[in-house]
């Protein structure tokens, strides 16, 4: 591999930046494409698709035929709130090809006997987020109904545009949350995305169930997403 494009790769990869390898089946030759940058044509279309599947692709335009390899960040699911529907879905989340969270500072719930092999912060969402930013490539998924601990990190996933915010509680409740955001200088149309209760509406009851609800929901909405990851 050309070092120049083994070195956009690398710089990519550390910034969590999806890019693709357009390569010239004709002479050879490599470009690396940030999902940013506007590709007119066929071309451009076809890259567009290869962000949005994930997956890599041959394509011929007007009698040429390029490859492209699409590399993208890994997938983040931030937990908030080391609860039992956190239990539940952590695993299936790893399982289905998402990387899992918990943050929660209350230490009694936060234990690696109740998380064992899922990353787990007993800390402040404030404190763990300001070393782990979130960005374009989480989802926020909010489950303590504290609002001492929830209402942050849902602000953050919002201003670092997080494809997924999603927060557990009923209408009365997520009713509330948005006027305490949007009176703390949330923008509206960003608490919009917001999704409460959270889930998709299968009338999940147990914690199992509600995992299912919500990893669901997430799956579809990354799906949805320009660049959604497989």
């Amino acid at each position: 591999m050309d070092p120049a494009v083994l070195k956009a790769l690398n710089a990519a990869r550390d910034e969590r930046r999806a890019v693709a390898v357009v390569t010239d089946l004709g002479d050879g030759r490599d470009r690396v494409v940030s999902e940013d940058d506007a590709i007119p044509g066929e071309l451009g279309a076809a890259i567009a698709e290869a962000f949005r599947s994930g997956k890599a692709a041959p394509v011929s335009v007007s009698g040429r035929d390029f490859f492209i390899n699409v590399h993208l960040p890994p997938v983040r699911m931030v937990i908030v709130g080391a609860v039992h529907i956190s239990q539940a879905l952590a695993p299936m989340a790893s399982a289905a090809g998402f990387h899992p969270e918990i943050i929660d500072p209350r230490t009694a719930f936060a234990t690696p006997e109740r998380f064992a092999g899922i990353e787990l912060s007993a800390d402040w969402p404030e404190v763990v987020l300001a070393q782990r930013p979130l960005d374009r490539w989480c989802a926020l998924v909010a489950l303590t109904h504290d609002p001492k601990i929830d209402d942050h990190p849902i602000r953050a996933a919002l201003e670092a545009e997080c494809f997924y915010v999603g927060a557990l509680g009923s209408r009365k409740t997520h009713g509330r949350r948005i006027e305490r955001l949007i009176a703390a200088g949330a923008d509206p149309d960003a608490v919009s995305r917001i999704r409460g209760p959270i889930g998709l509406p299968i009338g999940a009851s147990t914690p199992a169930e509600i995992g299912v609800s919500i990893l669901a929901e997430i799956i579809g909405e990354r799906r949805k997403s320009r660049s959604a990851p497989v």
